[in-house]
């Protein structure tokens, strides 16, 4: 470690004060949450909503697919409302008509300007002044405003029932119809939608801002960024500005020159280590990875038709059986598991390697036993899933076995703990074969690195069970990012880099030094800007400007890494022309340089054009994000994940050939395929929904007068084209890897 010693304390410093950091203003989310009221109540004292009504709301809301049908506080999916802003405005409009009726006896809409503003300053005082007491645990409405939250309530209310004077809205928002039964689960799901409302728009105690930071956009009541929010922005642009510049600076006068890389060897050193049984049995984890990336590529195509469609697949209504909310989750789940899955095989993979060659006892069994019970609880991820959304599972049990409701950590509970034991199990797995490693002399360094990322990768996925079926959607949101940002964009990019640098380094293409130096360098530079950064999803889900601030600063820093990735890619590519025996390695090389690309692109400028305060207050909750989702979600992570997978497949079938003109056709499809979904249609609709929401507010811009325009129809469609361009490269590199499967070696 003495030769490394000054990178090894950069990164446990820096590791040390960011997840200070993180847990510091943790507990401030903790802290400064909205409060949830025991009562809302009229000045007579009759109750309009209780803490348990609107706990409860938030449960039937879950049931139904939560986050993955609408949104709330812009998180969640993008074809009907943010059912935050949506309600917002809705109950402003009541409120007008009715305050209209009282005063001038006339609909608002007929009032002159004077009268409009007149009415305006009432309701801006009305709504963002705080009425909540701290002492009693109550807030206190008017009567006008409990009539406009009633008139609001009904109208949710028949929503999601079956109202056929609705059928044409829920048709354009991808709802089936009877989304939720129980007329008394719709009621308290209606407490829930008004109370994430009544804190966009209420003001915290001693503060200009509401809860939420004044979002969403609603000119009514002068929601608008806050003077913060702009200067964090800017803050947040400069400091992307001076990283640039002083990696550039760093990346010129501080790297080493003088270190050449070794000879490549005449033969792939990989190809004379004796294949172990626990190798020979990853063939199904990598029949598995392609079956689930082809399951979630068709169900992406299926659920992107449903936004032009609503209800129906070319005419076809199979809404009640399979509707928009359940095939997005499966379309997202599959793909997590695919992915994770790639994961897993490449460490199992590596695992003998790092063991000299030879598996620990009873490893075999082991990659058995997790097969299987990967297998379970992707089974039982989906059926609970469905029988959620479809409301057959019970109530009680839709958190534990059916669909916890939220984003990217969909599955219920049960199947959680369950991924979690596989995920530790496969850390045992892997600790068995890495632990004799370190009684072996010489230099540990990139060893001990590689190690602390499954470490990291086995236990903080346990950040998942920091929140409960109930637990306050704050707080909830901080812990989930843990996962969605933390452990995949955080822990997964440090053991990609250090697996990556370890599969090179044995194949004698890289020095032992260069690979170890390049993988702290890369690690300290990730967690740098990617643990405190985790705040830039937080910056509306009723946190404070600390939040903010902090999630802008470092969030900004998070981008400065990917400036050198063309480099990266560069190195990659040029690593084939190193050898004749590369060449056979070509296709997996190739995934790595998509990697890199889609790290720019896709983390890089997409992420960083929604990470600033004053952009993401716009765009969040619009078609900017699934932009940057897919390009770095597939594009980073999953092109990641199909690299290791053709790199195991082609150890663990030495005599393989890859088909070149499949493969070239899968590669070179799938990435004009996804350009043609980002900027033919994802992007431009996200900008023109960007306009909307700068000028009319994020409820117009989801309105379904605003989606059913000509124009936006048109570009939905047009999706097709790349969608079916990129599903033609995903079968065929499907097909490849199970032909390799099927392949007999000599």
């Amino acid at each position: 470690m003495a030769g490394y010693r000054k990178l090894w304390w950069i990164l446990i410093c820096i590791l040390a004060i960011t997840f200070g950091i993180l847990g510091y203003f943790g507990k401030e989310v903790y802290r400064e949450a909205p409060p949830i009221p025991d009562q809302f109540v009229t000045p007579q004292g009759k109750i309009i909503a209780t803490e348990d009504s609107i706990l409860d709301g938030q449960t039937a809301w879950q049931s139904v697919g939560g986050m993955q049908l609408g949104s709330i506080w812009g998180h969640g999916a993008y074809q009907a409302p943010d059912w935050t802003a949506d309600w917002l405005h809705r109950e402003l409009i009541a409120w007008l008509e009715i305050r209209a009726q009282e005063v001038f006896n006339q609909p608002y809409d007929s009032l002159t300007g004077a009268q409009q503003n007149q009415l305006q300053y009432e309701l801006k005082q009305e709504y963002r002044t705080n009425t909540y007491d701290k002492d009693s645990n109550r807030v206190i409405l008017s009567d006008r405003r409990v009539q406009a939250i009633e008139q609001t309530a009904d109208y949710y209310s028949r929503l999601f029932s079956d109202d056929p004077e609705l059928r044409p809205t829920r048709v354009s928002y991808a709802m089936k119809e009877n989304t939720l039964p129980s007329a008394e689960r719709r009621a308290v799901m209606t407490d829930f939608f008004f109370w994430t409302a009544w804190a966009a728009a209420t003001e915290r105690p001693d503060a200009d801002v509401t809860y939420t930071n004044n979002w969403p956009h609603e000119q009514l009541i002068d929601n608008v960024p806050s003077a913060e929010n702009i200067i964090w922005s800017i803050v947040s642009v400069i400091l992307l500005i001076a990283g640039v510049g002083g990696l550039i600076w760093g990346w010129a006068f501080l790297r080493n020159h003088d270190e050449d890389d070794p000879a490549a060897p005449k033969e792939d050193p990989l190809t004379k280590i004796k294949l172990t049984p626990s190798q020979k049995a990853l063939g199904k984890y990598l029949f598995i990875v392609v079956a689930l990336f082809s399951l979630q590529v068709l169900l992406g195509g299926f659920t992107a038709h449903y936004t032009v469609e609503g209800q129906e697949f070319y005419g076809i209504d199979v809404s009640q059986w399979f509707p928009y909310s359940l095939v997005r989750t499966w379309h997202i789940q599959a793909a997590l598991f695919w992915i994770a899955t790639g994961f897993l095989a490449a460490g199992l993979f590596l695992a003998p390697i790092i063991n000299g060659g030879k598996d620990p006892k009873y490893q075999k069994l082991g990659v058995d036993i997790l097969f299987w019970a990967l297998v379970l609880v992707v089974a039982g991820t989906f059926i609970g899933n469905y029988l959620a959304i479809a409301q057959i599972m019970p109530e009680h049990l839709n958190f534990w076995l059916g669909h916890q409701g939220y984003e990217y950590v969909d599955l219920g509970r049960l199947w959680q703990i369950g991924k979690f034991l596989g995920i530790v199990f496969w850390l045992v797995l892997m600790m068995r074969g890495v632990a004799g490693a370190f009684k072996v002399k010489g230099d540990k360094n990139l060893l001990a690195l590689f190690t602390a990322s499954v470490v990291a990768i086995g236990l903080f996925y346990g950040a998942g069970f920091f929140y409960g079926e109930r637990t306050h959607i704050s707080i909830m949101e901080y812990w989930r990012w843990w996962i969605v940002h933390l452990w995949v964009e955080g822990f997964f990019e440090v053991f990609a880099t250090a697996a990556l640098a370890f599969i090179f380094h044995n194949m004698g293409l890289v020095s032992r030094r260069m690979a170890t130096v390049a993988s702290l360098a890369s690690a300290s530079l990730f967690m740098l800007g990617g643990v405190p950064g985790t705040f830039h999803h937080l910056y509306f889900s009723g946190t404070t400007t600390p939040v903010m601030a902090v999630g802008a600063t470092f969030s900004a820093l998070e981008v400065v890494p990917l400036i050198v990735l063309g480099w990266e890619a560069w190195e990659n590519y040029s690593l084939q022309k190193k050898a004749d025996w590369m060449q056979r390695l070509k296709w997996p090389l190739m995934c790595f340089v998509a990697v890199a690309f889609w790290n720019m692109l896709g983390a890089g400028v997409l992420g960083f054009m929604i990470n600033p305060p004053i952009s993401l207050y716009y765009v969040q909750g619009l078609n900017t994000t699934p932009t940057h989702a897919h390009a770095a979600l597939f594009g980073v992570y999953g092109f990641l994940a199909l690299g290791f997978v053709l790199l195991v497949l082609r150890y663990i079938r030495p005599t393989l050939q890859f088909d070149d003109k499949l493969m070239k056709m899968a590669f070179w499809t799938m990435n004009i395929g996804l350009c043609l979904m980002l900027f033919t249609s994802l992007l431009p609709v996200g900008f023109i929904q960007f306009y909307a929401a700068a000028t009319e507010g994020l409820w117009y811009a989801r309105s379904e007068a605003f989606m059913q325009q000509p124009l936006l129809q048109g570009l939905r469609w047009f999706r097709t084209v790349g969608d079916m361009i990129f599903i033609v490269g995903a079968l065929a590199i499907s097909w490849q890897v199970v032909k390799g499967l099927k392949h007999k070696s000599a």
